[in-house]
């Protein structure tokens, strides 16, 4: 067991342990999925909400006030915003602190997407550093106290890195912590994740904490990451996509019980969770058949590995009520232990050959935002 794994993680006032984050993912880590994670790790932890767009948060947007509500037994809440102009960020970030909508708030600067990066957001911002210390620094200085953190890639491309950069700006403007994914833009979700540069981050910037994130598919991940890397916890994302009780592996683990502390639930457990899944969404959306139909994009996650066949899956993928979903579960075997091939890759796998930007981007990366307009920010949250 490592020195950093025993130790919990220090966001301002907050001591999370075990030293783990979920990642924010868009339509993923909504307030049902944070519930169930929370429950597995027996409440321990940090769990983001989905990406709020410091924007629609700011025109206070009917579907990103829901996104920004939290239940009473979350404890820090922590919000992950996105944004491109530094005055809107500073906005949102003074609108968070003085109606007390969280206890954390964290930046994004790593989403690939083409929709964001095309205007010169997420992982393509660090790349103007003037412009993102102007984002930081308003974020900071409008935060009220509240500890303000970021998550970020590599940089573009292999020829465009940023992360080292962005590093020692963020400690400069009094960012609390940093959370590196391993990859470039370029790579979106493919190839291995790059965890060598997540030390060199580490190297870069011993005053604050920072996360690693890329490629942590198990308990057993995580801690080979905290080992080789030096990194003072980690973030995970698509590790936990139908298996929300990868946190109650990653307490185990860090808490060095090893495997005899995992969980390793049969299909009728799993099923289990499907079902209260489902349900806790219907009752966060005020409707059981939008909860069904929104659960829908899980049913793969959950029954990766194990023996359901091609056609009950795809039933169970349309499946538009409660009673519905848990009739075509309880059509499957049940008694089936956890497989073997329930780990591993799972979500978005694939990388892009070129990252989309906005024209002239990379021509100077101290040009301060050239290409960044005012259609740059969604007007809604959520990814």
């Amino acid at each position: 067991m490592t020195r950093t794994a025993t130790q919990p993680l220090h966001i301002g006032p907050h001591a999370v342990w075990p030293p783990v984050v979920l990642a924010p993912m868009a339509g993923i880590t909504n307030a049902p999925f944070r519930t169930l994670c929370r429950e597995f790790s027996g409440d321990r932890g940090l769990f983001v909400s989905e990406m709020i767009t410091t924007r629609a948060l700011v025109e206070r947007n009917e579907k990103t006030m829901q996104l920004v509500h939290f239940d009473a037994s979350e404890k820090p809440r922590s919000i992950q915003l996105y944004g491109v102009d530094p005055v809107t960020v500073g906005k949102a970030v003074r609108m968070i602190a003085d109606e007390d909508l969280a206890d954390h708030i964290d930046l994004n600067f790593g989403c690939p997407v083409p929709k964001v990066t095309r205007k010169g957001g997420g992982s393509a911002l660090p790349y103007k550093r003037p412009l993102l210390r102007a984002i930081l620094h308003e974020a900071v200085g409008n935060a009220g106290g509240l500890p303000v953190t970021m998550k970020m890639r590599k940089g573009i491309d292999d020829d465009h890195l940023t992360c080292l950069d962005a590093g020692r700006i963020a400690v400069e403007e009094g960012i609390t912590a940093i959370a590196l994914h391993g990859r470039t833009a370029a790579q979106h979700y493919g190839g291995t994740a790059d965890w060598d540069a997540i030390a060199r981050l580490k190297e870069t910037v011993p005053e604050i904490p920072v996360l690693g994130n890329g490629d942590i598919w198990s308990a057993d991940d995580a801690v080979r990451m905290m080992r080789r890397t030096g990194c003072d916890g980690v973030v995970v994302g698509r590790g936990c996509l139908g298996r929300p009780w990868l946190f109650a592996d990653l307490v185990a683990a860090l808490a060095g019980e090893g495997e005899a502390g995992y969980a390793r639930p049969t299909l009728r457990e799993v099923a289990e969770v499907m079902v209260r899944h489902a349900r806790l969404l219907g009752e966060w959306l005020g409707d059981e058949g939008r909860g069904v139909i929104d659960f829908r994009k899980h049913v793969a996650w959950y029954t990766k590995g194990f023996s359901v066949g091609s056609g009950l899956r795809r039933r169970l993928a349309v499946a538009g009520s409660l009673d519905e979903l848990r009739g075509l579960l309880d059509e499957l075997d049940l008694s089936q232990e956890w497989p073997q091939g329930a780990d591993g890759p799972r979500g978005r796998t694939h990388s892009r050959n070129k990252v989309v930007l906005p024209d002239g981007w990379l021509d100077d990366p101290y040009a301060y935002g050239t290409g960044v307009g005012a259609d740059a920010e969604l007007a809604t949250s959520g990814g």
